[in-house]
């Protein structure tokens, strides 16, 4: 991705990344999902692929304060809470539940990016178009190393 792309580029990417971790989870075996196979990393499948879809909430959120002109304040320690509290509800989540908040959650991500103006992307320092980096990358980041992790990749 390079700094000529476009918010439709940029939309484009995020929903191509979305659909290759919605086929993986589609993929999934029972005993695939409430499996933890990365090493490092206590959560099961399932909740890996479900926090896909929670970040797409908070990038979007952040990218609305952006566009509207309000300060965001986006650091290590303010994913990890939020990381840390979307894994302690999203244990018992099935892989349709999950598609589907992939679905709704990418939606609106989605055409709130596409719906920028080029401009906008440079919003404070370009962070809007590092968060619309981040959505793009975050799916297929995470699918590749379950993937490698459960010995498919």
């Amino acid at each position: 991705m390079t700094d000529e792309m476009t918010p439709a580029d940029h939309a484009r990417s995020i929903d191509e990344a979305r659909q290759r971790l919605i086929s993986f989870v589609r993929q999934c075996t029972d005993t695939d999902w409430r499996t933890a196979p990365v090493d490092g990393d206590p959560r099961p499948v399932g909740v890996i692929a479900d926090h896909v879809a929670h970040s797409y909430e908070y990038l979007g959120g952040w990218i609305s304060d952006l566009v509207a002109g309000k300060p965001v304040d986006v650091n290590a320690d303010i994913v990890d809470d939020l990381n840390a509290g979307h894994a302690g509800r999203a244990g018992m989540l099935t892989p349709a539940e999950i598609v589907s908040h992939l679905g709704s959650s990418g939606d609106v991500l989605i055409a709130l990016i596409s719906g920028l103006e080029p401009a906008q992307l440079d919003l404070d320092g370009g962070l809007v178009r590092r968060f619309a980096q981040v959505a793009a990358r975050h799916p297929d980041g995470h699918r590749t190393e379950v993937e490698a992790a459960l010995g498919r990749g």
